[in-house]
């Protein structure tokens, strides 16, 4: 008669209460016995350790994903913040350079070309082409008396006409004298017109040095196209002493052979 062995508690949980088959409950189920011990002590090592199968790897790998995309918007955004602090820099400048054309422009109306500036200005060039025309002619009445004077000083033969041709071109010289007076008149007025001329001057180079200089504004100017034609084109009008291709008498003795 075979002894009864006890049922562990892994064979209640596989076989319930129900009698084990005589197959099962001899001596040879010992090592299913061992093995199933084996598979448990296996499991409760796998437990004890940190879970990490596919799943847990795939959504490690996507949030390594997820934080290196985050990076890389980060480092984005913050070069586009840099880019936005320059823009700001670079309005500002322009907006304080607008601004301080402003104030010159008005300045320049407020003081040079307003109404009654310029007509200061238009009165004074007027004054001196009719104040320079009046005298001229005087200077050359006068001169043409003294002309027709001295000619017939020689052909009278009394002396009191000779005396009172004397008296003319005297008087004559005397009007001359007075007409030359003119160009201080003249140099006063055209101080004035100076003045004002050099007030502008002084703003719009003001201005210019706020959009960076002559040399920059030079860069955009437009090209100097001479569009005279006929006689015009070939008046140009006195040249100061620098001014270079200046004429003299010899070249135009040797223009006329």
């Amino acid at each position: 008669m075979s002894v009864r062995r006890k049922r562990f508690r892994i064979e209640e949980v596989n076989f319930g209460s129900t009698p084990m088959p005589a197959e099962i409950a001899d001596a040879g189920t010992m090592p299913m016995h061992r093995e199933i011990m084996m598979e448990l002590r296996a499991i409760r090592t796998q437990m004890a350790a940190p879970q990490r199968n596919a799943v847990s790897d795939q959504v490690s790998a996507t949030a390594d994903e997820q934080v290196a995309e985050a990076q890389a918007l980060l480092a984005t955004y913050r070069a586009q913040i840099e880019q936005c602090e320059k823009l700001k820099i670079e309005l500002d400048l322009i907006h304080d350079a607008i601004t301080r054309t402003k104030q010159e422009i008005a300045t320049l109306h407020g003081k040079s070309f307003d109404g009654d500036e310029m007509a200061k200005v238009n009165g004074e060039l007027g004054a001196v082409v009719g104040g320079t025309e009046e005298a001229t002619q005087q200077i050359l009445a006068a001169a043409e008396a003294i002309d027709n004077a001295s000619t017939a000083i020689g052909k009278v033969t009394s002396v009191d006409q000779q005396k009172q041709l004397l008296e003319d071109i005297q008087d004559n010289v005397v009007a001359i004298f007075e007409a030359c007076n003119f160009q201080d008149l003249t140099g006063q007025r055209i101080s004035k017109v100076m003045t004002t001329m050099k007030f502008i001057e002084n703003h719009i180079i003001t201005m210019m040095d706020i959009w960076g200089g002559v040399d920059a504004i030079k860069a955009h100017a437009p090209p100097i196209v001479d569009d005279r034609v006929g006689d015009a084109k070939l008046l140009n009008g006195p040249m100061l002493d620098g001014d270079i291709g200046h004429a003299s008498q010899d070249d135009i003795d040797a223009m006329f052979g």
